[in-house]
């Protein structure tokens, strides 16, 4: 059971190597066989203990060799520099999905899927996002470029907007999907031009998804 109450809300881009639509939000195995993905969460207003958590951001990047529920995963945290030492203390256990009851944040899930987590490094976090328009992106200098915009209809190019519902999830209750472009060139190595993204409110407590 969590001992430290903690709520954050803002808004989350998420991206990864599988085909649109991701089958992970649906029971199903990576596209590709393996994962390897990248989130960016602004938050927005939020607290952990008496510690303000309000306009600080941090990204994570992810590798794992084979489905996520297999395990072996690498993980990398980078939180905005912006953030002090309080708050920087507070995102990282968020992150590590501490405090927390057991797999019911996708930070705490995450965590138990991965094995070698590298040190986390402090950053200048750029994110910008407007869900609407199906438009976004995030960086961080030296480390990853993510960019998501409108999945487009092939024959006309026209905007073809997709939005998921999820009746339980430990991630979000409602996303928009997209399509991502993504660098990353750490320890972690990504690079693709076509694959899945997703925009999602953030609403979390130590608890869950508040719905």
């Amino acid at each position: 059971m969590p001992g430290i109450d903690w709520l954050i809300r803002g808004t989350q881009i998420s991206v990864c190597n599988c085909d649109w639509g991701c089958p992970c939000q649906f029971n199903a195995l990576p596209t590709k066989g393996h994962c390897r993905g990248a989130a960016c969460y602004q938050i927005d207003e939020g607290h952990f203990g008496d510690v303000s958590l309000a306009d600080t951001r941090f990204a994570v990047i992810f590798a794992w060799p084979g489905p996520i529920h297999l395990g072996k995963g690498t993980g990398q945290l980078i939180i905005d520099r912006r953030a002090d030492a309080r708050q920087r203390e507070a995102l990282m256990k968020i992150a590590a999905g501490e405090e927390t009851e057991p797999f019911a944040t996708i930070f705490n899930v995450m965590t138990a899927m991965t094995e070698t987590f590298l040190e986390p490094v402090f950053a200048d976090v750029t994110f910008e996002s407007d869900p609407e328009a199906c438009i976004g992106r995030f960086s961080v200098p030296g480390l990853i470029e993510v960019k998501a915009e409108p999945i487009r209809n092939p024959v006309t190019g026209a905007t073809h907007r997709a939005r998921v519902v999820m009746a339980d999830s430990f991630e979000f209750a409602q996303a928009e999907f997209a399509s991502s472009a993504v660098k990353a060139f750490g320890t972690i190595k990504h690079d693709w031009d076509v694959g899945h993204a997703h925009f999602a409110p953030v609403n979390m407590t130590g608890q869950g998804l508040v719905r």
